[in-house]
């Protein structure tokens, strides 16, 4: 079996916190995660949407595009709307060959929210579930029909965080999976049972891992996933809590091949991003080589 191993820019510039950002260029964050080993980088905010302009610095560093961030709205959008809004990215990673778009539902979300506890998450009745994956699986059968489908993004203080919520929205939709280990954990549910429910589904794979003390320290009722971030929730495989062997065996034994993504925001003052990514890919390495697979470029 074959893997490929990419990482997420996240770790050099946070959106949506900028005091959690590395002052680097594009070119030195490639530049970082080449030498850490990658292959591949999900886009970021300071990726041009065009490879005319992108494609020889990626070639530079011998790094491809192998994902990013799309922040859908569905739950509440149209999808006509939601086609016009994805267009520019589908264009760009289509002409990038990306593996896939990561659609992540902000409509309702507090993911973004400082001042929002995680207890204040959107919570969906089956009814609002059932439409909303009728919604989602037209778009993504029309995204996959133009040539770049979608992997759908489970997420912390977003509608479908939860086990229980996934479970719910796998059984009403028929979109790709996006399992992410570190998210999945924090919303306190089964890794092996989530590979193993939706494993059929499943096309991309982020391995963020956490710091269960600074998770269970959390008070949910007062502090937002914000206020997790800045505590250091997140963290690179093999510095964190979670079992990427066992994971990573699980993922094996039921024949994903794919990239696998390393996307952890942190403080970069106190966790430096090449470092981090260094950890990250050793960690990696020696987890693919004892589920089995090849690491390929």
């Amino acid at each position: 079996m074959k893997a490929r191993l990419g990482i997420a820019p996240i770790a050099w510039w946070n959106d949506d916190l900028a005091e959690l950002s590395d002052d680097v260029s594009l070119e030195e964050c490639l530049r970082q995660a080449s030498v850490a080993g990658f292959t591949g980088m999900e886009t970021g905010r300071r990726f041009p949407l065009d490879m005319a302009a992108l494609g020889p610095i990626l070639a530079k560093y011998g790094i491809s595009v192998c994902g990013g961030w799309f922040s859908g709205l569905l739950l509440d959008g149209d999808i006509e709307v939601e086609k016009d809004r994805i267009a520019e990215q589908m264009a760009f990673f289509k002409a990038a060959a990306a593996p896939c778009i990561v659609y992540g539902e902000t409509a309702r979300s507090v993911q973004g929210v400082r001042s929002a506890p995680l207890a204040t998450k959107p919570k969906l009745t089956e009814a609002e579930t059932a439409a909303y994956g009728r919604r989602i699986s037209d778009f993504a059968d029309w995204c996959a029909a133009e040539g770049m489908p979608i992997s759908y993004h489970h997420h912390m203080a977003a509608a479908i965080e939860t086990e229980a919520e996934l479970d719910l929205f796998m059984k009403h939709s028929t979109v790709p999976l996006l399992f992410d280990a570190g998210h999945m954990a924090f919303a306190g549910g089964d890794l092996s049972r989530v590979i193993e429910n939706h494993w059929t589904r499943i096309t991309h794979v982020h391995t963020k891992d956490i710091r269960r003390a600074v998770v269970d320290g959390l008070d949910r009722k007062r502090e937002s996933f914000l206020d997790a971030v800045v505590k250091g929730a997140f963290t690179v495989p093999g510095d964190g809590s979670l079992d990427f062997e066992a994971i990573v065996k699980a993922l094996a034994a039921k024949g994903y091949e794919g990239w696998f993504v390393v996307e952890a925001e942190q403080d970069p003052k106190v966790s430096p991003p090449l470092e981090m990514a260094i950890r990250g890919h050793e960690e990696l390495m020696r987890v693919m080589a004892a589920a089995g697979y090849e690491v390929v470029q």
